[in-house]
């Protein structure tokens, strides 16, 4: 075992949450009089967190206020709606079984709410992932390192013993801040050709790919 603890990002790389994401972003939207967006343009925006999203969703010239409203109606819509199409990738589960019979320790970091992220590794992943942290009022989010560490000293491990797992350049980014490997995945939001151009140097594209390089 090169390591011993493998951390996940959530949406895009363990998680499909897509299509229950672009329609909270359209229902907030439209529900303010804004022109919705297609599934392709919210793809784009997701990896830096909820109010990123949304920021990136809204005409430039959109008010503080106007944005507040916008935003507020995602979360409430997605809150209720967050689990109606979201589910685990192919084989991502049987991956996951697999490092917890090799005895390697899982955690998920995300830019998704805390309470959203704990939700789902609840209902997807809770006797497969050690531990799971999202976005805290009080913290920062990816690529600052913050939770990566945060999760090191939970499970009382150093640097050498992690590796990170993501979808994005936010995710390898958050490796180099926290000065571990990253191991980059091509079937989640971002494309291989993406990935290469923002510094992956390992792409995997099955989730059991994953078994040898680790």
């Amino acid at each position: 075992m090169k390591y011993k603890v493998v951390i996940f990002d959530l949406d895009g790389t363990l998680l499909d949450t897509l299509k229950d994401l672009a329609n909270a972003v359209n229902y907030a939207l439209s529900s303010n009089n804004y022109p919705t967006r297609t599934i392709e343009e919210i793809k784009s925006f997701i990896g830096n967190g909820t109010r990123v999203l949304i920021k990136r969703a809204l005409p430039q010239d959109t008010s503080a206020e106007s944005y507040e409203l916008v935003y507020q109606d995602f979360i409430n819509y997605y809150k209720a709606h967050n689990l109606d199409f979201t589910h685990p990738y192919k084989d991502i589960k049987t991956l996951l079984s697999t490092l917890k019979e090799k005895g390697y320790k899982t955690a998920i970091i995300s830019n998704k709410n805390d309470d959203a992220t704990k939700l789902m590794q609840k209902e997807y992943f809770s006797d497969l992932i050690d531990v799971a942290i999202g976005t805290r009022n009080f913290s920062k989010t990816k690529p600052n390192p913050e939770s990566t560490l945060e999760v090191m000293d939970i499970l009382n491990v150093d640097k050498k013993q992690c590796v990170f797992v993501g979808d994005s350049e936010v995710d390898i980014l958050t490796a180099k801040n926290a000065k571990i490997p990253c191991i980059s995945v091509s079937w989640g939001f971002k494309s291989r050709e993406f990935l290469e151009k923002n510094g992956a140097t390992i792409i995997i594209d099955e989730p059991l790919d994953l078994l040898k390089h680790i």
